[in-house]
């Protein structure tokens, strides 16, 4: 599949909680339904009513890769991803206090770090995501998308501006 130039995107407004992406994330690495074993995770805020999925954003200059002491996690130019070599790691877990986005994530069964691999370029949370919170898109169109997000909060803003 082509997916160079590809990310993943989140929509947190649409995300209802269902909590689905982890379950299939889980299973596709793991073989268990089990949300602690998920590379995606949706974080709940209560007291405003909101869920937000959180995924490794696979940084171009990842902090996880500048920092990990035995260079057990690389960029894989191919994917456009960053990987970590289980092989290598030592579950230092030096990864995860530097990620900016709380993406990365601990086994203690393994004692191994992990994260989102967009399942070699097919993530299954964006496929099994009802409710298109979760979008596998060219990078290039999120500049577009976030644009026509902008202007559709600025109009809903000015009409509510001339209601007034």
């Amino acid at each position: 599949m082509e997916n160079e130039g590809k990310v993943l995107v989140i929509h947190p407004e649409k995300c209802t909680g269902c909590r689905l992406c982890e379950m299939v994330c889980a299973v596709r690495h793991d073989g268990a339904s089990n949300p602690a074993r998920s590379r995606i995770r949706v974080m709940k805020w209560e007291m405003e009513g909101m869920y937000i999925p959180v995924s490794c954003q696979q940084c171009q200059d990842a902090p996880c890769m500048n920092v990990c002491p035995v260079g057990a996690i690389s960029r894989n130019d191919e994917l456009d991803t960053v990987e970590i070599d289980q092989d290598k790691c030592i579950g230092c877990r030096t990864c995860v206090a530097v990620c900016p986005f709380g993406a990365m994530s601990f086994n203690t069964t393994d004692r191994k770090v992990f994260k989102c691999d967009l399942c070699d370029g097919d993530p299954q949370c964006v496929r099994f995501c009802e409710v298109g919170c979760l979008e596998y898109i060219d990078a290039g169109d999120v500049s577009i998308l976030k644009n026509k997000e902008a202007a559709a909060k600025l109009m809903i803003a000015n009409q509510k501006a001339t209601m007034l």
